[in-house]
């Protein structure tokens, strides 16, 4: 376990290399949640995440003869950057090995970084298990994306910039993958100030700290299920297992739908692009049974590809009644349809996707079904346009609530 000057040390060490993310003050979740909430944006950090603390700092304080052999590593997303852009700037040798479809830009992002990339097996499982058979052979040092004291050690950074901001916080939220950015957030917080709170936040899918905890030792989940990719881990580390133990007072879960949701508000309110997993402890913000304490939501990573994101924001707009598609019957004679048009004009929603189907309706004969797709500021308002369309005599399904 750590001391407080390890973690200064670390910061000293990082200081050339990583960004200063300030703390980010968030209006909407701080009403939402009842709280003084804090953002720490961790997607601006460089190669758009956290890791790079600690594979640099890992990397850092390798010997000059373990330098000169290079590191390796297996990932197929953050760490993968990270460690490849900590051996560039300390002019060694990376290798990155990744399973065969992981995403081109991720590849390509690694690449770019200087490392080399080598693409085995169709999972990460695969390239852990080539990653390591290569470090036996070339003699590189391998570094583990989590389950590693340095590793740890350079995450724990986070926590000495957030209490340097708001040396007052009482509770710290912190997205849980494998361990290591929860393990040096708390054990760092703790040894500055013993009585915050470290609460950690994992995706309901993938609950394999929170798994371990109530068995009291680390397990293996059957499936890791989540859109959270990023901390889709099956089994925690037998390392940061301990530090969660010592130093985690809470750990709580989220669903795939809580991510949708919160990722819409970051986008819009605080135009803040982040991935799933980077999220996980905003959406935590409402499972928490506190209110007007100051809070710090650690934002671990922001990259996400432009589909990814269209579909969460698509998703998003629905799990919060900002999009309300409906169907509804209509006599086929002329008329109809702009009637409801002008009745949903009057109530300010706006018309995204309109089909009239006449054909589809088998009920009744002489019917045509209507599916209309509309914009609207929330439950409150989907509630009044089924009333008034209801008053007019129209039978509204409800297609998509």
């Amino acid at each position: 376990m750590h001391k407080l000057y390890d973690f200064m040390e670390a910061r000293e060490r990082l200081g050339t290399v990583i960004e200063k993310t300030k703390l980010i003050y968030s209006g909407i979740f701080s009403d939402e949640s009842g709280n003084e909430v804090y953002i720490k944006p961790e997607n601006l950090q460089r190669t758009g995440s956290f890791k790079v603390r600690g594979a640099y700092n890992k990397i850092a304080k390798l010997s000059d003869e373990e330098k000169g052999k290079g590191v390796i590593a297996a990932s197929a997303g953050n760490h993968a950057q990270g460690v490849a852009l900590a051996a560039q700037k300390l002019g060694i040798k990376a290798v990155i090995v990744m399973p065969k479809h992981s995403p081109l830009i991720k590849v390509e992002a690694t690449k770019k970084f200087g490392a080399e990339v080598i693409l085995v097996g169709d999972v990460y499982d695969d390239a852990y298990k080539y990653a390591r058979e290569l470090q036996e052979k070339e003699g590189y040092t391998f570094v583990h994306p989590f389950d590693d004291e340095d590793v740890i050690e350079g995450q724990g950074t986070i926590a000495l910039e957030v209490l340097e901001e708001v040396p007052d916080a009482d509770i710290i939220l912190v997205p849980i993958g494998g361990g290591g950015l929860v393990s040096g957030v708390a054990c760092a917080a703790k040894l500055k100030n013993p009585l915050i709170k470290i609460i950690g936040v994992e995706p309901e899918g993938a609950a394999s700290a929170l798994a371990a905890v109530k068995n009291n030792q680390v397990v293996a989940l059957d499936e890791a299920n989540t859109i959270a990719d990023g901390t889709a881990v099956k089994r925690i580390g037998d390392t940061t297992f301990n530090y969660i133990k010592k130093y985690v007072d809470d750990i709580v879960t989220v669903s795939d739908y809580e991510l949708m949701e919160t990722f819409l508000l970051l986008v819009e309110k605080h135009k803040l692009v982040a991935e799933n997993s980077g999220i996980l402890s905003i959406a935590g913000l409402k499972k928490l049974n506190v209110k007007n304490k100051k809070i710090v939501s650690i934002l671990s990573g922001g990259n996400i590809d432009v589909l990814t994101i269209s579909s969460m924001i698509n998703k998003g707009l629905i799990n919060r009644k900002r999009i309300f598609t409906f169907s509804v019957d209509l006599p086929d004679k002329p008329g109809q349809l702009v009637a409801v048009s002008e009745i949903l004009a009057a109530q300010n929603a706006n018309v995204v996707r309109l089909e009239h189907n006449q054909f589809k309706n088998l009920n009744r004969f002489h019917d045509v079904e209507l599916q209309v797709t509309v914009e609207t500021y929330g439950e409150e308002h989907i509630n009044k346009i089924v009333e008034v369309l209801n008053e007019k005599g129209y039978i509204v399904k409800k297609l998509n609530s």
